[in-house]
């Protein structure tokens, strides 16, 4: 994209004249006659430089160098004054201007100075743009947070990091599951090593043997050439098995023994292959579930589930919404932006909406406001999901996204606002609680236990 210069000059012939040499110069230009217009401007658009006179009539444009370091300190100004006018431009440069253009003034001096003023603005914003980046780089592997659940969550990674026991991470779509495991191996002995992730659920049945253990030429039609699989690819570092549960009976067989015996042939081959590889494993499936109906093993369940990992939906860690906020604000802000990122109500209703996606909605929330509004997030550029869920009432109107949403935690997430909101009203009186919400003692009593909540007294 051309760089934007906007000039602001109450004479014609000096907007004519500036215009035709910046534009000789590759800029794109915008001009006005009058400060007033140039703030409109400045509030609808964004330009890379801005070149100002400094005697106007009405706001002059000392006033102007004033209003535009107040809305956008980052902004450079170059101030056009009259040779005389000594003390105009050490006032201008008080305020934040660059520099200064003295009338009369030479082409080639004025297209060096341009250009300087240009390049200060872009070094500035790659100094801002590593801080972003440090910012970011503030979590823990890549995980941001900094809740109490998370704290947790980091200290049981670091244990796990060191051993070579297999770890079941679990939790709810779009939780973090996949950045857990790539925390594990990055703090582990083995971060020198490959990393590699493959969805179970996303590779086709009559597949998946052939991706994890590879398969010799001619085993089946397509298969061309000698493969290596995952595990071959995987060797000596880590091998992510996300939505394990979704692995046919018979490759949990077949996995099951390499995890034992750390060997596996490739399909059509009979050469035995040995394996250094650490598996870890992930569902949003309850798997003790799917071995009691007899849809996953019970002893590759027990084989994989050495440790267990359980990462918290978003509604249970809302202190870390401002943070993840900003991280995703960053990695999408495509602009030169200083001052708040997201306005109060907009927070506000984000920190009160249940997440059913989790950190995965949250992030395509952030990308979606930003593509709508690009300087802050407020609460117009918000998904009807978020800004509809002021009410629960039966009137209440009944929204579904276009990608559509999970019910359940949804309404889990409402559920256990509610039983903690009526706690909080009766002062823990769960008997009040219970009359507040319109259900009988035990049925309450049941609720808080389903959710952990329930400490045995009355």
């Amino acid at each position: 994209m051309k760089t934007r210069i906007l000039v602001v000059d109450d004479e014609l012939s000096m907007r004519e004249f500036l215009t035709i040499l910046l534009e000789r110069e590759g800029y794109q230009v915008c001009v006005v006659g009058n400060a007033n217009d140039a703030l409109r401007l400045i509030e609808s658009s964004q330009f890379d430089l801005v070149i100002s006179d400094v005697q106007m009539p009405g706001l002059s444009g000392i006033e102007l160098l004033a209003r535009i370091k107040a809305v956008s300190a980052d902004t450079v100004v170059l101030m056009i004054t009259a040779f005389s006018a000594a003390d105009q431009a050490v006032e201008a440069m008080k305020l934040g201007a660059y520099d200064y253009i003295p009338k009369p003034f030479k082409i080639d001096e004025v297209k060096l100075l341009i250009r300087n003023a240009l390049e200060t603005r872009e070094l500035k914003r790659e100094n801002t743009l590593l801080k972003q980046d440090a910012r970011a780089r503030d979590g823990f592997c890549g995980i941001i947070g900094n809740s109490a659940k998370m704290r947790e969550l980091f200290e049981m990674i670091r244990k796990v990091a060191g051993s070579l026991s297999s770890v079941l991470i679990m939790g709810e779509s779009g939780t973090g599951k996949e950045l857990a495991a790539r925390a594990i191996h990055l703090s582990s002995g083995r971060s020198g090593k490959p990393f590699v992730a493959v969805n179970c659920g996303a590779i086709p049945e009559t597949l998946i043997e052939s991706e994890l253990f590879g398969h010799k030429k001619g085993s089946f039609t397509g298969a061309v050439a000698d493969r290596p699989g995952l595990f071959e690819q995987a060797d000596g570092g880590t091998l992510f098995l996300d939505e394990i549960g979704e692995l046919p009976l018979l490759l949990q067989t077949k996995l099951l023994r390499v995890l034992q015996e750390r060997e596996f042939r490739r399909v059509g081959d009979s050469v035995v292959r040995k394996t250094d590889v650490r598996v870890l494993t992930a569902s949003n499936r309850d798997l003790a579930d799917q071995v009691a109906s007899g849809s996953f093993r019970e002893d590759l369940f027990y084989r994989i589930n050495v440790v267990q990992i359980v990462m918290p939906p978003l509604r249970d860690r809302i202190e870390d919404i401002p943070l993840l906020l900003e991280h995703f604000f960053w990695k999408y802000c495509t602009s030169d932006h200083s001052g708040e990122i997201i306005t109060p109500s907009a927070l506000k209703r984000l920190m009160n909406y249940p997440f059913p996606g989790n950190i995965r909605e949250l992030e395509n929330i952030v990308e979606r406001s930003l593509i709508l509004n690009t300087v802050v997030i407020s609460e117009d550029s918000l998904p009807a999901q978020v800004t509809a869920a002021r009410s629960f009432g039966a009137d209440a109107e009944v929204i579904i996204p276009e990608g559509g949403l999970e019910l359940e935690p949804l309404l889990e997430a409402l559920e256990k606002k509610y039983l903690l909101k009526a706690l909080d009203r009766t002062g823990g009186a769960k008997k009040k609680a219970a009359e507040l919400l319109g259900m009988s003692f035990r049925s309450f009593r049941y609720r808080l236990a389903k959710f952990g909540l329930d400490s045995g007294d009355e």
